[in-house]
């Protein structure tokens, strides 16, 4: 698999990891054992990049990604991510105390003493400005409990501060066919920086797997239903903030751009990584055969650009341009 590196992050990943949200909750129950296995055959295709957060399922994603550190002997990297876990989010959460005792827990699910790299998750705009939330980090640092920083970020104008902050190695940004937005400023900016972009629900939820139509439902505990209009986190997050039946139609029109032989997610996967400034993309699976067929769209010819844009301008940018 291509590898590609960011200065501020001094390390080489492969262009399509695992995001491992699924193993813990929110998209319904994966059993122990199958996560372990997709896990496995990911690393099998080539990943190298495993992104996790402390309350997916509660610490139970990052335990199974620290019981595959255990059973393998490849070199990985693992990403994760703390600020969740507090009841509200405030800016004052964000604080030294809490950012011990996160990274205290962490570092026990993963088992290991040096986390190579901690997020920020989605912290509220406020905490961007405050020198005392990265003096910590830095100090983080020092003291060896993580090896790097970065910031996972709703906002456009979240990651252009965070990539003004001297030390932030990644960001982590919601890019994909539905959500263009991120190409204008947020990637030539990280690119000049040196900051690495980790490309997030680059699938929109499933809805660019091409799997769904009107007639599909999703089970109480996924977030692809109790979160269409946001009731439980940023709507954003769930279908990149695109209304179901406009991303429907969209991937419609997609559709006859997907390569013979190709899915349709091995396509939006493609696309991603074709965008420069990008640095690894993290899509989730469910099961050995997801992970595996995510891993080989990094060995699709790029795809037509221009395409691709003007299914966004004409069905999506209203929905969500100026949101996020």
């Amino acid at each position: 698999m291509e590898k590609r590196i960011a200065g501020r992050l001094n390390r080489q990943v492969g262009v399509v990891g695992l995001g491992c949200w699924q193993l813990g909750a929110d998209w319904g129950e994966v059993d122990e054992s199958e996560a372990l296995a997709l896990l496995h055959a990911a690393a099998d295709t080539g990943v190298d990049f495993f992104d996790t957060a402390d309350v997916y399922g509660d610490g139970r994603s990052e335990s199974l990604v620290g019981r595959f550190l255990k059973e393998r002997q490849d070199d990985v990297f693992v990403a994760t991510k703390m600020g969740r876990r507090l009841p509200a989010q405030t800016t004052e959460g964000y604080s030294r105390e809490n950012f011990l005792a996160w990274n205290d827990r962490s570092r026990r699910n993963l088992g290991v003493d040096t986390l190579d790299l901690v997020q920020l998750h989605c912290p509220p705009t406020p905490v961007y400005s405050r020198d005392e939330v990265f003096d910590t980090l830095d100090e983080m640092v020092e003291q060896q409990r993580i090896a790097a920083y970065g910031v996972s970020v709703e906002k456009v104008e979240e990651a252009l501060a965070a990539i003004r902050r001297p030390h932030v190695a990644s960001v982590q940004i919601i890019l994909n066919a539905f959500r263009l937005k991120p190409l204008e400023e947020v990637l030539p900016a990280a690119a000049e920086a040196g900051v690495a972009i980790i490309a997030r629900v680059p699938l929109a939820s499933g809805m660019l797997t091409g799997k769904y139509d009107k007639a599909t439902t999703f089970g109480a505990d996924d977030h692809r239903n109790y979160n269409r209009n946001g009731e439980a986190f940023d709507v954003g997050e769930t279908f990149s903030g695109v209304p179901y039946e406009v991303g429907l139609e969209a991937v419609e029109r997609l559709r006859p751009l997907v390569p013979q032989g190709a899915t349709m997610a091995q396509f939006a996967l493609r696309w991603i990584v074709d965008q420069p400034g990008v640095t690894v993309v993290i899509p989730g699976a469910r099961n050995v055969e997801q992970a595996r067929a995510n891993a080989q769209a990094a060995d699709l010819e790029p795809v037509d650009e221009k395409a691709v844009a003007a299914v966004y301008d004409e069905l999506i940018r209203p929905h969500v341009h100026d949101r996020w």
